[in-house]
């Protein structure tokens, strides 16, 4: 199985508390500013898609500031996938265009990321599933839609995110402990907070569906800094590449590693005015569900570097058509050793084998 790639930082030190019995030397407006900055970094490891979501200048304020969403009221219990693992956490994480739970007809998904926190939280796993997979897409609350195959990002138009909660879990047989909802449109915001990222652009190409007026945007192959409007085009493009969907998953996974790495070079930690607005477009850009602690995960987790985040992508066997659809044929076999292994907390054992 192939690897995309590690998400690698130079800012380990950053996680680390004190030793036991040390005072730390620092003015308590530094800690302050540290504690932030770690719980920056933390969520952004784990919020894929083109964006995060970060602490506050008060972590109480901010958490209770997040907007909540109803992700698994509608969810029959009796449909769902017993839990395996309990002291590991699954996250499904949606980017999507609108992020109004109440206003689901019509709205897309075309990031769906399943990430596992292992019992150890010592590492990530964020494993995309492209959005035109073919799924089974089960019975909507209200009956009008699903309980037939289709693309698996159809269940977010047809009933929100309780049917992309149970799609997944369908489609996985993996338990998620917790939902996290990216709005595209502050997504830009996020990434011009930040002085805009560095990204390798892997082809030269014309993205045709742009944030420009005429919604053309020329990318040069080649490293280069992009903005928020240009980083977002980069993340969302797939019709300019043979491959498509799979390429705005490579690129996506480029993203996030570059918003890592620039938010871990220190110049948010260095300028108060830029991390507080990194702050408040990362908190604008998110919902969560009801039952998500952003400073019990973020506690809970302070030992994670960044390097320690693995991509992986849902096996497949490729594109084909049902019908007049362009759809991504998951690979039945290799898709459940992968998912078998996260619902067992076993994902070490499929990386090891795959070095």
């Amino acid at each position: 199985m192939s690897r995309p790639g590690l998400v690698e930082s130079d800012s380990a030190d950053i996680f680390e508390p004190p030793p036991d019995g040390e005072v730390e030397a620092a003015p308590r407006k530094r800690r302050r500013w540290r504690r932030v900055l770690l719980i920056t970094l933390l969520v952004l490891a784990l919020l894929g898609g083109g964006a995060v979501v970060a602490g506050g200048l008060y972590l109480r304020s901010v958490e209770s500031g997040v907007d909540r969403v109803d992700a698994f009221d509608q969810v029959p219990e009796e449909a769902r996938p017993a839990k395996v693992a309990q002291d590991a956490q699954n996250f499904l994480i949606l980017g999507s265009d609108s992020r109004d739970p109440e206003s689901s007809s019509g709205s897309r998904t075309d990031t769906i990321i399943v990430a596992h926190l292992p019992k150890d939280r010592s590492s990530a796993q964020l494993i995309s599933i492209p959005r035109d997979t073919w799924v089974h897409v089960p019975r909507s609350k209200d009956g009008k839609h699903g309980d037939r195959d289709a693309k698996i990002n159809a269940s977010f138009a047809w009933g929100g995110i309780p049917l992309m909660v149970q799609s997944v879990e369908k489609f996985t047989n993996v338990r998620i402990d917790h939902v996290v909802v990216i709005d595209f449109a502050g997504f830009k915001e996020i990434v011009d907070a930040l002085g805009g990222v560095t990204i390798d652009v892997e082809q030269s190409f014309t993205s045709t569906h742009s944030l420009n007026p005429d919604g053309k945007r020329q990318f040069t192959k080649g490293r280069q800094v992009m903005d928020g409007a240009a980083t977002l085009d980069y993340a969302r493009e797939r019709y300019a590449f043979k491959d498509g969907d799979f390429a705005r998953i490579r690129h996506q996974q480029q993203v996030i590693k570059a918003i890592l790495d620039t938010a871990a070079s220190g110049g948010l930690l260095a300028s108060p005015t830029r991390l507080n607005s990194f702050v408040r477009a990362s908190a604008d850009a998110v919902a969560v569900d009801k039952t998500l602690s952003l400073i019990d995960m973020a506690t809970d987790l302070r030992h994670l570097r960044s390097g320690n985040l693995t991509f992986l992508t849902s096996p497949s066997k490729g594109t084909g058509r049902v019908g007049s659809e362009s759809v991504v044929f998951a690979d039945p076999g290799k898709a459940k050793t992968l998912f078998d292994a996260v619902r067992r907390d076993a994902i070490a054992e499929i990386l090891d084998a795959g070095k």
